[in-house]
């Protein structure tokens, strides 16, 4: 709440400054859910994730066919570090490949706000009110 009143405080601070400059609202959810290459990485991610879960499918079978006990910690040692491999893996390839759509929009965002002049450019979510909403003209894949 401190941080609501915080915010509405600084925007009527600042408010006459910003009634000269021109700003811009953009819906990032909107881009982002919108976006192809967004869907595109989170169906790959499950495919991945479908893979993943094969490997524990896998030792869960391997380990009760086991009896000796010995073995049965080798192999669990086994597919568990083969499993934090995999998964550490492609939780990395996964942000990487996040962050470089994120890269992506954001820039598509600054060429907007730079052919269109525009001083700022919040997200929508932040600003209470004013703005053009230029959530439609930021065109990213």
């Amino acid at each position: 709440m401190k941080k609501m009143f915080l915010i509405f405080g600084l925007v009527m601070v600042t408010g006459c400054v910003w009634a000269e400059d021109n700003i811009a609202v953009v819906d990032l959810q909107k881009i982002v859910s919108n976006s192809s290459q967004v869907r595109q990485l989170k169906q790959e991610h499950a495919k991945k994730m479908e893979e993943l879960n094969k490997v524990i499918v896998n030792a869960r079978s391997a380990i009760s066919k086991e009896n000796d006990a010995s073995k049965i910690l080798q192999l669990e040692e086994k597919y568990t570090n083969e499993f934090n491999d995999k998964k550490a893996a492609l939780d990395k390839d996964y942000s990487n490949r996040l962050n470089a759509i994120e890269k992506n929009i954001k820039d598509e965002i600054a060429k907007k706000a730079q052919a269109d002049n525009y001083d700022y450019v919040f997200a929508k979510s932040v600003l209470l009110y004013g703005g053009k909403d230029i959530t439609n003209e930021i065109k990213v894949k």
